[in-house]
């Protein structure tokens, strides 16, 4: 009962704004995607390998808040972090929730949330939907998000920077600190947006599934949007899934291009590498593998029984051999399973971290490293706060700053690139290394990650 009520007052407060409404075109100053080219960028000619190594939901000040030389919280005025309660008033404390086991005493401004819990054990979920995340930036104010979220305060909480695994790494290489997740919401639409730069649709869903706004106000939230897109959480038609999805909510498959696509019409290989993929699809998944993790699955061209899905959708520990022994595709996208995602409520930091750390040193310990770019980042920021209020693009998004580091014999070293991306950058980089023709206006317009490299390999 308590949750109904936490969800009925959250319901309450989110006024729709943009986003809700019909599907808009591209904005004007976005260029039209362009046929392809074979002319490659000369500052990414060297780049023989790309990685993408995509973690989960965690904001940029969450974890990088103290990283020297960014954009973080150290000296922020009062202004730049308090939260508001409905009225519009700062709060005097952070309200928490009563499973955060964090006391309530704790002043309206960001705090380290190991005072109370260990890095290595995980704190609870926080609320991290498209309609709440856009209730939480509140017009770029950046002062809603303990009012608009079930964890309540600890949405301001922050990890020490200095103590993190990859907090080294990000320190020898580049830290992107104006990186912003691609959409706004959670993890089911921010994957499908790194593979395609589209939101996916399913016209006839069920009533029951729609989010119901009437007069600007969310009424009842849902999977899909009143017009008709997939906006959080729902599973594919086609496997793996978890076996209480129900049969008339399963998403359609989806046949707008995704990047995966692109890289196969020119014959460059790639691959999806998932941590507990082989045991998912022989029907014994891991208690915390996450099926709305897999963004090929909801598309035809890697739906059962393809080809393209047969190969091009792998285990992690392929992604680690293949590390291993110099036989890394072109593209490679690594999702570790729960356990090691660095997800709230079911994972840890420490772990996600550590692990993270171990597939970034198979590359560069393996053959492939003197031509490989890797990019550590994270689908969103799970609810977790951030002071730097994010572009605005389109209906979409993007959302809320996240962490991003950029791996390479050919990125800069000590540097924190305050260029502004969003996970479409990615898209773009990959676009310009191949010659590859956008997948829309959001890539095609994208800064494309070359201010990371340095100036003598660009």
């Amino acid at each position: 009962m308590r949750q109904f009520a936490i969800r009925a007052s959250l319901l309450a407060l989110l006024v729709v704004g943009e986003a809700c409404g019909p599907a808009a075109p591209p904005p004007a100053t976005a260029p039209a995607p362009q046929p392809s080219t074979t002319v490659v960028s000369p500052a990414l000619a060297g780049i023989q390998h790309i990685v993408i190594l995509y973690l989960e939901n965690r904001s940029f000040d969450n974890l990088y808040g103290e990283f020297a030389g960014a954009d973080g919280i150290v000296g922020l005025p009062p202004a730049r972090y308090q939260q508001i309660d409905s009225a519009g008033r700062p709060y005097a404390t952070l309200s928490q929730a009563p499973d955060s086991k964090l006391p309530p005493t704790i002043r309206n401004a960001p705090f380290p949330i190991e005072d109370f819990i260990p890095s290595n054990a995980p704190t609870r979920d926080l609320v991290h939907r498209f309609y709440h995340e856009q209730a939480q930036i509140g017009d770029g104010r950046m002062n809603k998000f303990a009012l608009v979220s079930d964890a309540l305060g600890l949405t301001m909480g922050y990890y020490h920077t200095a103590s993190l695994p990859l907090a080294a790494i990000a320190k020898e290489f580049t830290l992107a600190d104006r990186f912003f997740h691609g959409a706004f919401g959670g993890s089911f639409l921010n994957h499908i947006y790194l593979i395609s730069a589209a939101v996916p649709s399913f016209l006839n869903a069920p009533d029951t599934m729609r989010a119901r706004i009437a007069n600007g106000i969310l009424i009842r939230d849902g999977a899909v949007s009143p017009d008709g897109f997939v906006v959080n959480t729902a599973f594919s038609v086609s496997s793996p899934r978890p076996p209480w999805a129900q049969a008339g909510q399963l998403v359609p498959l989806q046949t707008m291009a995704t990047i995966g696509d692109r890289l196969s019409d020119k014959r460059i290989s790639w691959a999806w590498y998932s941590g507990g993929w082989d045991d998912a699809i022989a029907g014994r998944p891991d208690s915390l593998f996450q099926f709305h993790h897999q963004p090929f699955i909801y598309f035809a061209n890697y739906a059962d029984g393809t080809p393209g899905r047969a190969a091009h959708l792998k285990d992690e520990r392929e992604f680690i051999s293949a590390a291993r022994a110099g036989t890394l595709p072109a593209v490679s996208f690594v999702k570790p399973v729960g356990a090691n995602n660095e997800h709230p409520g079911y994972a840890d930091l420490v772990s996600g971290e550590r692990h993270t750390v171990e597939l970034i040193d198979a590359v560069r310990n393996g053959p492939n490293w003197k031509d490989a770019l890797i990019i550590v980042t994270y689908d969103e920021n799970g609810g977790f706060w951030d002071h730097v209020a994010p572009p605005k693009i389109d209906k979409w998004g993007p959302g809320t700053r996240i962490p991003t580091i950029v791996i390479s014999p050919f990125a800069r070293r000590g540097y924190v690139d305050h260029t502004t991306y969003d996970t479409s950058s990615i898209l773009a980089l990959i676009e310009h290394r191949f010659g590859l023709a956008p997948l829309g206006s959001r890539d095609a317009s994208a800064n494309d990650l070359t201010a990371a490299l340095s100036p003598t390999a660009r």
